[in-house]
């Protein structure tokens, strides 16, 4: 685990109000950060859809889906992993 020192500048307000919910202690924290960062790589995923559809790439089937899937967890699990 990683120990970063990070300094806050909030409101008083804001602030108090975040302390009396528990927002600011390190496990609510990390769980506010990782829920940035999924939300984010959503996003990020979701912003390809446009670049797909113009390239005219048609969508993958439910079956395909998982044929996909299957191929990479045998790969991994060939490769060890």
């Amino acid at each position: 685990m990683t120990i970063l020192e990070v300094t806050l500048e909030l409101p008083d307000n804001l602030a108090a109000k975040a302390k009396q919910a528990g927002l600011l202690a390190p496990k609510a924290l990390a769980q506010i950060i990782a829920d940035a960062l999924r939300d984010k790589a959503f996003d990020d995923f979701l912003s390809n859809a446009d670049r797909v559809e113009s390239a005219g790439i048609p969508p993958m089937s439910d079956e395909d889906i998982q044929a996909e899937i299957g191929a990479y967890r045998l790969e991994r699990q060939r490769a060890g992993h």
